[in-house]
């Protein structure tokens, strides 16, 4: 029998890499004959759905009071998404519901209802929400862990945006949403990398929930992916960086390095840093910042580049760029954080200590002159990070 499946997830369009994860799921399922259905909150941007008249109205944290309170109200669970979730989940009947990003805008009130009617409840987690009220596990420039055992902190330490409010509206949320209430609702944890699946152990979740299960490349890339020829010794003079242009990414560090190195760095993103490093750096023959290209761009970018880098100084998860890069036969230079360091090897790239500019620098010239097998990368990757590999083991922790 072929399961049905809600897919929850705050936007319905390739905002980030959950959004991203979440739309690849829907294409994944559907082909494999599965029924699927969306929740997601009402946006501009979200693409076409038969699904959205069940999806509650958009709430911001900017504006004026009303949409301020409107906001503070989702982020316990009260209002419209209990109810449109509650008729969708009556009219729909899934066997399983697989939330994913869904703190503030929507709410953890949806694996509530979703246990209560019997689904089995699986989690994809994207981000350090359920350890850290801030997301992120960063503090002043430096990875934290003191909420992991004592969410009071985010109060002491103000790191919501720097802001007692907006740290004090986290705190509530993460009373309201704890450990015990997720548990008692939650079947499966999915954690994309093994780094994830120990802090969540080191923030006293039950091992016996988290499962750890790597990102899938989209069923539609994978053709592309496939036929991208890793070009083997015919590579273009260039080195690559391709995401988020903000301070925990590493970006600085990345570019403060290859200022003083003699190959070409191509930089494709944007993001806050944006218009300070294009400043900066403008005039620098050997970077050049690209802005935001499309997926073929990307592709391209990637395939025919000497080596990629994911420069993070944060914790970081399975970051789908390393996976990409990987798919198209290039090696990637990562810093040794997070989750990176299980996707890298000595025959797929090279690691660094985070924020070292110094060993960044000599970890790219090294990674540079090795003749890595751009092949032989291609295919594990292809194979490791398959769709089909992925629905395996995700068919597994449906039917548990």
């Amino acid at each position: 029998m072929k399961q049905r499946v809600i897919i929850v997830t705050k936007f319905y369009y390739r905002r980030g890499g959950d959004c991203i994860y979440a739309l690849n799921l829907e294409k994944m399922l559907r082909e494999h004959g599965h029924e699927v259905a969306v929740f997601a909150m009402q946006y501009p941007d979200n693409d076409p759905s038969q699904w959205s008249a069940y999806w509650p109205a958009e709430v911001t944290f900017s504006g004026g009071i009303t949409h301020r309170i409107a906001a503070m109200k989702r982020t316990m669970g009260i209002g419209e998404v209990a109810s449109q979730f509650s008729r969708l989940m009556h009219d729909f009947r899934p066997h399983v519901v697989h939330l994913n990003n869904i703190h503030s805008y929507l709410s953890p009130v949806v694996a509530t209802l979703a246990a209560k009617a019997g689904a089995r409840v699986v989690w994809t987690l994207h981000d350090y929400k359920l350890l850290c009220p801030a997301y992120s596990c960063m503090r002043q420039g430096h990875t934290c862990e003191l909420c992991f055992t004592d969410k009071s902190k985010v109060l002491t330490t103000r790191c919501m945006k720097g802001s007692l409010a907006a740290s004090t509206l986290a705190y509530a949320e993460a009373l309201r949403w704890n450990r015990t209430t997720l548990q008692r609702h939650t079947d499966a944890f999915i954690c994309p990398s093994a780094f994830m699946a120990e802090k969540m152990r080191q923030g006293r979740f039950d091992p016996n929930r988290l499962i750890t299960l790597c990102n899938f490349i989209a069923p539609s890339m994978l053709l592309h992916y496939s036929s991208a020829d890793p070009l083997a010794g015919n590579t273009s003079p260039y080195y690559c960086y391709i995401g988020r242009l903000s301070e925990e990414k590493g970006v600085r560090t990345l570019l403060e390095a290859a200022s003083q190195l003699p190959y070409t760095l191509k930089v494709a993103g944007d993001g806050p840093l944006a218009q300070e490093l294009t400043q900066r750096y403008a005039h620098n023959p050997r970077i050049q910042l690209l802005g935001r290209l499309d997926a073929t761009q990307i592709l391209q970018l990637l395939s025919h580049a000497r080596l990629s880098v994911m420069p993070s100084e944060c914790y970081e998860n399975n970051p789908l760029g390393v996976i990409e890069s990987l798919c198209t036969g290039t090696p990637v230079v990562g810093a040794h954080i997070g989750g990176i360091p299980e996707l890298i090897d000595n025959t797929r790239g090279l690691t660094y200590k985070s924020g070292d500019t110094a060993d960044l620098m000599h970890t790219i010239t090294q990674a540079w002159d090795t003749p890595f097998d751009r092949t032989a990368i291609q295919t594990d990757a292809l194979q490791a990070f398959s769709p089909e590999t992925y629905y395996t083991r995700l068919i597994d922790i449906y039917s548990a």
